[in-house]
């Protein structure tokens, strides 16, 4: 019995460390970390407050550690945080990016995307540009899930532009909960790729629309003059190489640049963000 509460305990362990590695890069070793505390917290009285004293250890060395920590060190690889809370008119789209450590990008990157965020609210004020997924804070090679590419702070999603539906005026939310998923569908006559896509076989291409809720989509319009800033502005930017947007969108919306690419049928679609990268 008792080498099978052992067995038990070890697999959780490992299970949580893998899980918090994947999704933050960091929050697998902050977690084993934590676990020096537990000699200390077992001698609690009643198992609810030891788990609940566990859990509330284990977000405090987390905070601590993402908030002053992680940014000095992942520093010396190169990489900087995009801010946590909107500063130069940028923002994340959902705060879980930047509390999961998903925010790291180059420096040049960074002072692009409030470039292109500065030019956006001078000739839309009010207007913040918000980011979806970039990199983890260390190594080049440690795939940013579920992204293929997403893996040396070169590369960086950025939402759409939306307002809200009932009242016509700009807002700086997002349409979905994860910031992916709510997608501007092909009309009839356009380049439909997610429907060529799958018909390739390719199933996860159009997944997250699927899966995602898509309840508050009627709640938002995207706003195609200042979606269309952004991409512009961004693509005027020598350092930035590639963009990837749908096909439909990019002649649906007008957009004359040659670094809009098609990403393949192999990613996911992206009529429900945008991607750019700049220059190894």
């Amino acid at each position: 019995m008792k080498a099978a509460r052992l067995i038990l305990k070890i697999f959780l362990v490992i299970s949580v460390t893998v899980a918090l590695t994947i999704m933050t890069q960091v929050g697998g070793v902050i977690y084993l970390a934590s676990l020096l505390l537990y000699p200390f917290i077992n001698r609690f009285r009643g198992w609810w407050i030891r788990l609940s004293s566990k859990l509330i250890a284990f977000i405090i060395l987390y905070v601590i550690s993402t908030l002053l920590l992680i940014p000095p060190l992942a520093k010396q690889f190169g990489r900087v945080p995009l801010p946590v809370i909107g500063n130069h008119h940028v923002q994340p789209a959902v705060l879980f990016t930047a509390l999961a450590n998903r925010n790291y990008v180059k420096p040049e990157l960074k002072k692009i995307v409030y470039s292109a965020a500065e030019q956006l609210n001078q000739k839309y004020p009010g207007s913040k540009v918000n980011y979806l997924d970039a990199s983890f804070p260390f190594f080049d090679g440690f795939r940013l899930w579920p992204h293929l590419s997403h893996n040396d702070g070169r590369k960086l999603d950025l939402s759409f532009q939306y307002d809200d539906s009932k009242t016509q005026v700009a807002t700086s939310s997002v349409p979905s909960f994860i910031g992916y998923g709510s997608s501007e569908d092909p009309e009839p006559g356009e380049d439909n790729m997610p429907l060529t896509c799958s018909l390739k076989g390719y199933w996860q291409y159009s997944l997250l629309t699927h899966i995602v809720s898509q309840k508050k989509k009627q709640d938002f319009i995207v706003n195609v003059p200042r979606t269309k800033t952004v991409i512009e502005t961004l693509a005027q930017n020598k350092e930035i190489v590639k963009i990837y947007l749908e096909p439909h969108l990019k002649i649906r919306w007008k957009i004359r640049t040659d670094k809009i690419r098609f990403h393949g049928c192999q990613a996911v679609r992206h009529d429900d963000h945008i991607h750019v990268q700049i220059r190894a």
